[in-house]
C-alpha cells in the first residue's frame, strides 16, 4: 500500500487530505455523506486545537465535527 491512512483528527490546522474510508456504522456514514464526506472528497482542516470540535472545509462548506466523529474518518494527507 503506497499511502498511509490516518484519522482526520490527527491532521493539523491547514493540512489538506482526501477522504478514504470510515470506521463507523452505516447510520453515521450516511450522516457524514450528507455533510459531503464521501470517499475521494477533498478536506481542509480549518481549526484543530486538539480539544473541542474540529472545523473542516469539505466541498466548499465549513463543518464542525466532534472528536468521536473525526476519529472515524480516515484520510490520506495531500503532499504539498
Amino acid at each position: 500500500m503506497s499511502h498511509q491512512s490516518v484519522s482526520i483528527s490527527s491532521l493539523k490546522t491547514g493540512e489538506q487530505a482526501i477522504v478514504l474510508s470510515f470506521g463507523c456504522g452505516r447510520m453515521v456514514q450516511n450522516r457524514l455523506a450528507s455533510l459531503g464526506f464521501t470517499p475521494g472528497a477533498e478536506v481542509n482542516v480549518t481549526q484543530n486545537y486538539r480539544f473541542g470540535p474540529l472545523i473542516v472545509t469539505v466541498r466548499g462548506a465549513r463543518v464542525a465535527l466532534g472528536r468521536g466523529e473525526a476519529a472515524q474518518i480516515f484520510v490520506q494527507r495531500r503532499s504539498a
